[in-house]
Formats: C-alpha cells, structure tokens, sequence
C-alpha cells in the first residue's frame, strides 16, 4: 500500500475527529505537540479509529499515545506502507 497521511490530512481528521482546528503549517513545526494543540489521547484514539476504518489496516499501538504530529505521521505511515 502507498498511502501516505500527510499533514493537511491529519489537520483535517483532527477536526473532524476532535474539533480541533489546526492550521498544517502548525502540525510541521517541531515543537507542536497534540496536548499544546488541544488533542488529548481520546482524540488521537478517535484519529486512529478514523484511520483503521479507511483504510481497513490496524494502527501500531504507538500511534494512540504519539505526543506530536510528527511522531504519529511516522508511526502511521510506516504502517500504512508495509500494510502492518
């Protein structure tokens, strides 16, 4: 699978899923973290189910308790390339 979630995605899923509205240019930084952002670890968990639900793969464990977008973009899409 080649899928990739990239951080427009995720920003998009983050509302959706959260209610929280975060500009993509925010989710590059390397100092955002979700708990600054406003996500806490029911709305990753929400993000996760959204994803597992697309695209009918499981989410590494990791992913749920990531503390930033980047952390949770690599665990994801490590996961969405090997089809884990």
């Amino acid at each position: 699978m080649t899928d990739r979630i990239t951080v427009e995605e995720l920003a998009e899923l983050m509302k959706k899923c959260t209610g929280v509205t975060v500009a993509p240019e925010e989710l590059r930084r390397d100092e955002a973290a979700f708990d600054h952002l406003g996500v806490d670890s029911l709305g990753l968990l929400g993000i996760v189910g959204e994803l597992e639900n697309r695209y009918g793969t499981p989410m590494p464990p990791d992913a749920e308790r990531s503390k930033s977008p980047r952390q949770f973009l690599d665990l994801v899409n490590s996961a969405l390339l090997t089809g884990a």
